[in-house]
């Protein structure tokens, strides 16, 4: 993308869409457009085409979800279903509208099966069985992927998707039962700190494995794809399977996990797990060969990404 051309940022608020903009910054991109959920609702479609036949960006990056960790996905179904559809489709459809010829999809590494094969490639996808705590916001997820690739197909535009493994860091949310992993167990850890309790109680048998990404390096990644040539995405991808993983490379067991969290905010006390809650899918490590191909590398460590995260969480609060 030249620095001079605008480009749309679709939730620009969130922990993604707020990396995105610094990360967009840094590289001479000024001409940047925003809009808060107030000022324009991406789940109206007449809003959304007002939007983009006065503005007709030259690219977009759709960062704009309903997100939210397993309580929020088992409690709210319709919610993460309805708003995520509505976004997608209006925001794509009123792109192409538009003339946007570019065009990036975040999407969710909840889009594979729950069983899928270990690292799990790209073309796992609709492979089996999604994971019953999160199915509507992964077949959501999966219908930006395809709603991409229809248009690219039809009307020749070039609509890309990356999907992230895990994120964390600056911006996420931490409420107590709707946020996702690491943003939960950092508040819930840092509590027990400050409280002076001497126990931590964590959901499921903390047997599990999961990987996470730094959100700026998520950013970086986004941007690097959207920037390679059409030939180069092309040479790397299938035009029914065009999405590109973005992850870490390595993963790790969530009491793994709770012990880097209770180091880095320094709690001390006992954990305690409670295998009467939800564990979620077994196992979610991304292959990231196609990414890697494509000349990119993830660079914050997990225990450098926690230690920023947590002291941007503690300035927060103070």
């Amino acid at each position: 993308m030249e620095t001079g051309q605008t480009i749309f940022v679709a939730g620009h608020r969130g922990m993604v869409g707020a990396a995105l903009v610094r990360e967009l910054r840094r590289r001479g991109h000024h001409n940047l457009i925003t809009r808060t959920h107030a000022e324009l609702d991406l789940t109206d479609q007449a809003q959304v085409q007002a939007f983009f036949q006065a503005q007709r960006p030259a690219a977009v990056y759709l960062a704009a979800a309903k997100v939210g960790g397993i309580h929020a996905n088992d409690s709210l179904p319709a919610e993460f279903i309805y708003q995520n559809l509505m976004i997608e489709a209006n925001v794509i459809h009123e792109a192409w509208r538009a003339g946007v010829q570019r065009l990036l999809f975040l999407g969710s590494s909840c889009i594979y099966p729950r069983l899928a094969p270990q690292p799990i490639p790209e073309g796992a996808l609709l492979t089996g069985v999604l994971e019953p705590t999160n199915e509507p916001y992964a077949v959501a997820k999966i219908a930006g992927i395809k709603l991409c690739e229809s248009y690219n197909r039809q009307y020749g535009t070039d609509y890309r998707s990356v999907m992230p493994t895990n994120l964390y860091g600056p911006g996420d949310n931490y409420h107590p039962l709707n946020s996702h992993v690491i943003p939960a167990l950092l508040r819930r850890a840092h509590e027990a700190k400050v409280g002076g309790l001497d126990e931590l109680v964590i959901w499921g048998t903390g047997t599990v494995r999961r990987e996470f990404l730094y959100v700026e390096d998520m950013a970086a990644a986004c941007v690097h794809v959207m920037d390679l040539d059409q030939a180069t995405y092309a040479a790397h991808t299938e035009p029914m399977l065009s999405h590109i993983n973005v992850g870490a490379g390595a993963d790790l067991t969530i009491a793994e996990l709770v012990a880097l969290i209770c180091t880095t905010v320094g709690f001390t006390g006992r954990i305690v797990y409670d295998s009467a809650k939800p564990d979620g899918t077994p196992r979610k490590l991304l292959n990231t060969a196609r990414l890697s191909a494509l000349g990119w590398q993830p660079r914050v460590a997990l225990k450098e990404g926690l230690e920023r995260t947590y002291r941007a969480f503690v300035e927060a609060l103070d």
